[in-house]
């Protein structure tokens, strides 16, 4: 649906049917550009495959793949199956020597097509491109001959059967089968005709072995040729004859993360600077009230004000900007055109719930200096002082802020994946939120969900998981709900000492859990570290997800440090005890970009054994966040999340807490502010 919804502009070479760069079937030493989202869908005889590929740094990409083959586990009995891929870059291409990369494909997964390679990649005059490598694994077919590296280890010269461990081992990492084995040469090429049209030909040594047991497919020879149409959006369409005995379909589609899928703002401009005047003798009242109109005009709400000699103080909340920083930037300007002249600094603090969490010192004189500079975003931040928070005095509260009500209403989409039964169920409904801020921290809060079409509640697969059900039994949730209370909620929020945030939060957290949650964070406002700790007492809701309990209770808790990478990433570690009673640790890598896409991946380990745990082995996934406003080029807080796992399991299950303490002040760090300055003049 993304796909159709927005136009790729990164350029690419050509994709193989497993969605990673390369020819037909076989891998290439290319790279996609950096930070692009590639999504695949190839077809051949009796098989499916769909793959997301994430360029995550210019020398290493990972991959995630589904595949459907009919009747692979004999009969009327089909094999859907889940697969990572990684690429990493040895060497780049020069004028006198090729590219070179190492891959694993289907590293852990069942095993169907796991295979280890080392290819290399050179571009002669342009247009012609020729790849040759050595393959382990799968790509040992034709050709094979006694692995060279086994000079180095007779353990190398051996290769057990993927999948020999059976469903239990599934998703452990196979390292024990990495480039051992025989191994087989590979190679190809391709030939750019013009700017739309390339050909392509390969030698593979795959034989089908799987796949020749199991379904019949027919390998006649190890030539492939194909040919690639690129359209102007920049995807691609591969047609090919594989094998000589069927015809394969490709189509790739690229995302640039870093440009929004419509071109410019959609949203209003924002208010140009007037000139500095003298302000007659007004009320302090009527003060307050043209500051309010000016900045709920510009989708803000002032929560604080108060006024020194030669500056001004305000509390904002931003309700409408993903990016801080242009929140920051639109107050400005309406402080720049409604404060008297003799105020020379304006301290703005970004506020959640009345709470400050940051503050920023900017004077007034380099907005007017900075305003046409072509470098005004870079110096504007470099002359702006970013503090912990401000100090709040008496009576600076406005009165009228609170108590304040607000509320959500629109529709919303579940879906669920890698259900054996069916791959992709979904659940379309109308969602409401409400919140009321009774005084500053303080909120109630209420969230109901009606569904009105869904696949979820058709499921009738049986959790056979030995720990306690905390998650696995989400077939049961989907089918005896309806009306959902997905949260109802009394929550405080507040700052012990400086650099400090707490949270305490009590009530139905989320909706299969509830209780009582608290959060304590350290995050200085300069540092790149954070830290914090969170405990948590729950039961398990009713099926209903009304307002009863069943009788498991459990304790939980972390204790967690973040850290803001250089560059777009940032790192997660979290240690404690997870819903099930496990024990263990939570990492997470995240790319945020400077508009607020997110990709991301994680994975959990815990004392619970991969047989207990069951399919999959271990707890891991991927995750996309993409803000609306990337989409519509309208101004929006709101985010589409995704967290794409290949299955659903008890292990390693953490609660679900809205308001996270991280993700609540994580923008108005210096570090996000940064990132985002280039929205301080939108």
């Amino acid at each position: 649906m993304l796909c159709l919804a927005v136009a790729g502009t990164a350029q690419a070479q050509s994709v193989s049917t497993y969605g990673t760069p390369g020819l037909l079937e076989l891998p290439t030493a290319e790279m996609f550009d950096d930070g692009t989202l590639v999504f695949t869908a190839a077809g051949l005889r009796n098989t499916g495959r769909g793959t997301m590929t994430f360029q995550m740094l210019p020398w290493i990409h990972g991959s995630f793949r589904y595949a459907y083959i009919e009747g692979f586990d004999g009969g009327a009995n089909d094999r859907y199956d889940r697969s990572f891929d990684l690429h990493f870059r040895l060497r780049e291409e020069s004028s006198n020597s090729p590219a070179v990369v190492v891959g694993l494909r289907d590293f852990g997964g069942t095993g169907i097509y796991a295979a280890e390679y080392i290819v290399a990649t050179k571009t002669i005059r342009d247009r012609l491109k020729l790849t040759g490598g050595i393959g382990w694994g799968r790509l040992a077919g034709r050709g094979a001959f006694s692995n060279p590296l086994g000079v180095f280890s007779s353990r190398l010269d051996t290769r057990d059967a993927s999948g020999a461990g059976g469903i239990s081992e599934t998703g452990q990492l196979d390292f024990g089968n990495w480039f051992h084995g025989d191994a087989a040469l590979f190679g190809g090429g391709s030939w750019t005709y013009n700017d739309r049209l390339t050909f392509l030909a390969e030698y593979s040594p795959d034989l089908y072995t799987a796949e020749q047991d199991s379904i019949g497919f027919d390998v006649k020879t190890p030539i492939n040729v194909g040919v690639q149409y690129r359209f102007k959006n920049g995807s691609q369409l591969t047609t090919s004859v594989l094998y000589g005995t069927t015809l394969g379909l490709t189509y790739s589609y690229f995302i640039d993360p870093r440009q929004s899928a419509v071109p410019g703002g959609q949203g209003a401009a924002p208010p140009p600077l007037r000139p500095p005047k003298a302000r007659q003798a007004q009320d302090q009242s009527d003060i307050r009230e043209q500051l309010q109109t000016a900045l709920k005009q510009e989708g803000l709400r002032l929560v604080y004000l108060s006024e020194s000699d030669d500056s001004v103080q305000v509390g904002v909340e931003n309700t409408t900007y993903g990016q801080a920083a242009q929140a920051l930037g639109r107050t400005a300007r309406v402080l720049a055109n409604e404060q008297p002249p003799q105020i020379e600094h304006f301290d703005i603090a970004l506020m959640s719930s009345g709470v400050p969490l940051s503050a920023v010192r900017i004077n007034r004189a380099d907005l007017y200096e900075l305003e046409h500079d072509p470098d005004n975003a870079w110096r504007s931040f470099a002359r702006a002082e970013v503090s912990d928070t401000l100090p709040l005095v008496q009576g600076g509260v406005l009165t009228d802020a609170f108590p304040h009500f607000s509320y959500r209403f629109g529709p919303y989409l579940n879906f669920s994946f890698f259900d054996p039964d069916d791959p992709l169920r979904y659940e379309v409904g109308a969602a409401l939120g409400l919140d009321y801020t009774l005084s500053p921290g303080f909120t109630l809060s209420t969230g109901l969900r009606q569904p009105i079409l869904s696949t979820l509640d058709d499921s009738t697969r049986q959790s056979d998981s030995t720990l306690p059900r905390v998650r696995s039994d989400w077939p049961i949730y989907a089918r005896e709900s309806n009306l959902r209370i997905e949260h109802m909620t009394a929550e405080y929020l507040w700052r012990p000492a400086p650099n400090f945030y707490a949270r305490t939060t009590l009530g139905y957290l989320e909706s299969m859990f509830g209780g009582l949650s608290s959060e304590l964070l350290w995050y200085p406002t300069n540092s790149r570290l954070a830290l914090g700790v969170e405990a948590n007492y729950v039961a398990q809701r009713d099926f209903d997800v009304l307002f009863g309990f069943q009788d498991y209770t459990v304790a939980t808790g972390h204790m967690s440090a973040y850290y803001d990478l250089p560059g777009e990433y940032h790192a997660q570690v979290d240690i404690g005890r997870y819903l099930a009673g496990d024990y263990g640790a939570t990492f997470s890598l995240d790319r945020e970009f400077t508009n607020g896409f997110k990709v991301g991946a994680f994975f959990t380990l815990t004392n619970v054994s991969s047989e207990e745990f069951g399919e999959g082995s271990f707890d891991k996934g991927i995750r996309l966040e993409i803000p609306v406003s990337w989409l519509t080029g309208r101004p929006s807080r709101n985010k589409i999340a995704q967290t794409i796992r290949p299955v659903l399991r008890d292990g390693g299950a953490r609660l679900h807490v809205r308001n996270r303490l991280y993700g609540v002040t994580r923008e108005a760090r210096a570090q996000s502010l940064s990132r985002g300055r280039g929205r301080f003049w939108r």
